[in-house]
């Protein structure tokens, strides 16, 4: 099955693809940055607010740019870019790798391995900053995936600023490895839970990117 393409629409002026679900953040302040601009040459309260609104526009299409992969062929590849913040053994036998996203980092997340989407569940929580421990009470959104090494966990987790999660796709899709499933609106977290006997291939300090880092060892 090839990878999925609709997630991420074209934008016909910029030509940046932009991740689904940053139009509530990125039209009103394009917007803003339009009129400004046009009104700029006639009026000087427009011509001041036209260079920071300019400015933030770009960065929003920056933030949300959500640029094609690559994907690298493995077990399991990297769901999230960002930085490896830790690897933990879990009690079961799993081990955890935890990925921090800071807000320069592209915010689509996708399938660590190809399979069926069993479980989107949405849980409730804080917003404190995702690099810290009690992030892992943040509002979240947890993932379950049939795959050929079994059930695979991984947790979307919102920072202090990311107040959005957005869920590509929904209980029981099939999924192949390296397509998009979710938005986490600016600086956040993602967990994932490698099952026990898979040997880690990353390091703590180690920057990942979504599709094309691979995670475990032969």
């Amino acid at each position: 099955m090839p990878h999925s393409q609709t997630s991420a629409p074209r934008d016909s002026l910029t030509g940046v693809r932009l991740a689904r679900g940053a139009s509530p953040w990125l039209l009103p302040t394009v917007a803003t940055a339009a009129v400004s601009l046009l009104r700029a040459r006639r009026s000087g309260a427009a011509k001041a607010v036209a260079v920071p609104a300019t400015a933030l526009a770009a960065g929003m299409l920056w933030f949300f740019r959500d640029p094609e992969r690559e994907i690298t062929r493995g077990r399991v590849i990297s769901p999230a870019d960002g930085v490896v913040q830790s690897i933990m053994p879990w009690k079961d036998g799993r081990t955890r790798v935890a990925i921090f996203m800071s807000p320069l980092n592209v915010h689509v997340n996708r399938a660590p391995l190809s399979g069926t989407v069993t479980s989107v569940e949405h849980v409730p929580g804080g917003f404190v900053p995702a690099f810290n421990k009690e992030s892992e009470n943040n509002e979240r959104v947890v993932w379950h995936f049939d795959t050929e090494l079994g059930d695979i966990e991984m947790i979307q987790i919102a920072g202090a600023v990311a107040r959005r999660i957005v869920p590509y796709v929904p209980q029981g899709t099939k999924v192949e490895q390296g397509d998009r499933v979710g938005l986490i609106r600016f600086g956040s977290r993602v967990d994932l839970y490698l099952p026990e006997g898979v040997e880690v291939d990353v390091e703590v300090g180690q920057k990942t990117v979504a599709g094309v880092t691979r995670i475990d060892r032969d």
